[in-house]
């Protein structure tokens, strides 16, 4: 455990000195908004719109190449979000609002939303209320089971800078059949996302409540994103619990397109003996809805 807790310290130290070399490479300095064409034979085009008429669209590409387009040709065009490096696009992460569970600074836009599924049994949907208020929810579906977990969570993001997203929220869960021993239980944080779409570090503070009692010792959350590549991304997402010597860390990948995105990583218990196999595989599926 310890060759494992020290490779994931490595990797969020790096990760953590990226994105201020990110700020210095990213394009800001163009002023047209870059735009995906896709065209009737299935190719796209990224670039920016230089003329437009009625039936011609003249589109210069991130290679500098000029192109006039027939629009009776082009299926669909859009806004695009991610970034540029050199004359390569890189698509955003549509899954951005979340780690592997635990959720990041960013919220969703106004009008967007998912539908997730965590470990096959956990289905879930989040919807963006505005641009700075998101709302989630999700309800197991174990096979056999009496009762069902659930849990509701809001987000709300009053900071959202270039590099910075500072956020707070609540998450509640209960079970279904209202058991007359537990009235539910869930988390207040605070947190914060600091970095681009290339690199990210992800740092956040909760206090876990029962009924009307909250927890006086806080609970850590520390994660970290790197883009491994124009659809991949690798994630860590560390939980340091209260007055505990074990700590949950995980490492895996994400792979991601322009709407869906898939979780693939192992969680695993540091600071105690392992008994059985001591890996938790992870599984996460998300489709992102409605505004890019």
């Amino acid at each position: 455990m310890k060759i494992c807790r020290y490779g994931l310290a490595g990797l969020l130290i790096g990760i953590l000195a990226v994105p201020s070399m990110v700020v210095a490479q990213e394009d800001t300095s163009q002023a047209k908004p870059l735009e995906r064409i896709v065209l009737k034979d299935g190719s796209e085009i990224v670039g920016h719109v230089e003329s437009e008429t009625e039936t011609m669209l003249v589109v210069r590409t991130l290679s500098d190449v000029v192109s006039s387009i027939p629009k009776a040709q082009i299926t669909s065009r859009g806004p695009v979000s991610g970034y540029v490096e050199g004359t390569a696009y890189f698509r955003k992460d549509p899954n951005g609002t979340r780690l592997f569970f635990g959720p990041t600074a960013r919220t969703l836009s106004a009008g967007q939303g998912y539908f997730s599924v965590y470990e096959i049994f956990v289905p879930a949907v989040g919807v963006g209320v505005t641009d700075w208020l998101d709302l989630s929810g999700g309800l197991s579906l174990f096979p056999g089971a009496s009762e069902q977990l659930y849990y509701l969570s809001a987000k709300v993001a009053p900071i959202q800078l270039r590099n910075l997203d500072v956020a707070a929220g609540v998450v509640f869960l209960n079970v279904t059949g209202n058991p007359e021993d537990f009235d539910g239980a869930g988390i207040l944080h605070v947190i914060g996302t600091y970095g681009s779409e290339k690199a990210a570090l992800t740092a956040g503070v909760g206090w876990g409540f029962s009924g009307s009692d909250i927890e006086n010792n806080p609970v850590f959350i520390l994660g970290a994103e790197l883009r491994v590549s124009h659809s991949i991304k690798l994630i860590s997402e560390n939980w340091f619990p209260p007055s505990s010597d074990v700590q949950l860390l995980s490492i895996g990948l994400r792979f991601f397109g322009e709407r869906l995105a898939a979780d693939f990583g192992l969680w695993f218990p540091a600071g105690s003996e392992p008994s059985g196999f001591p890996l938790v595989p992870w599984i996460g599926f998300a489709y992102n809805f409605g505004a890019p």
